[in-house]
């Protein structure tokens, strides 16, 4: 704005100075030697040949500048509408990207939710079958521990609880002491 005052003042001041006109001798004086009382007509000539020239001059490079201008605009237009284009379809392959995973970590965990439950269907299963295996064991131990215990005892009792006097014993007796020191 203050450039713009300043070219008016120093536009309007001597054209506001020069209006006046207050110099008659020198305006006759040019009536004089051209004929007229003014010099409108060959300024509007130099004028028109003025602007014809700078017509001729700057045209043609003017117009080139113009049509390169906006067939550059164009070209950034069309680069910036492709990128656009790219980054939208960029964003619906990354959303389509996300949606699939989301889909594969539920698949996943639901996976390892039946793989978890299959493991421990199967913990157990080995553990119901050691737990069966171990009392088979345990309960044949125990029949070969009943049998040695009954054969110690047998023994104990034959050699300590038969004398050579009990010997005409019949089978009856024997079985009765026998049983006595089972029980």
């Amino acid at each position: 704005m203050k450039k713009v005052l300043t070219v008016v003042f120093f536009i309007a001041i001597p054209a506001i100075l020069l209006a006046g006109g207050g110099d008659d001798a020198v305006a006759q004086q040019y009536f004089k030697v051209t004929g007229r009382h003014t010099d409108l007509g060959p300024r509007i000539f130099n004028f028109v040949i003025l602007v014809a020239l700078l017509w001729y001059l700057l045209a043609n490079p003017i117009k080139e500048f113009l049509k390169n201008r906006r067939e550059s605009i164009a070209n950034e237009l069309k680069e910036i509408e492709q990128k656009r284009q790219t980054a939208i379809d960029q964003k619906a392959k990354a959303e389509d990207e996300a949606k699939e995973a989301k889909v594969k970590a539920v698949e996943i965990v639901e996976d390892a939710k039946r793989e978890a439950a299959l493991l421990e269907e199967n913990i157990k299963k080995q553990t119901e079958q050691e737990l069966i295996t171990l009392e088979k064991v345990y309960n044949e131990k125990m029949d070969i521990e009943r049998r040695k215990t009954l054969k110690e005892t047998t023994k104990r009792v034959l050699n300590e609880g038969i004398s050579s006097e009990d010997i005409p014993l019949d089978a009856e007796k024997i079985i009765n002491i026998v049983t006595k020191e089972v029980a």
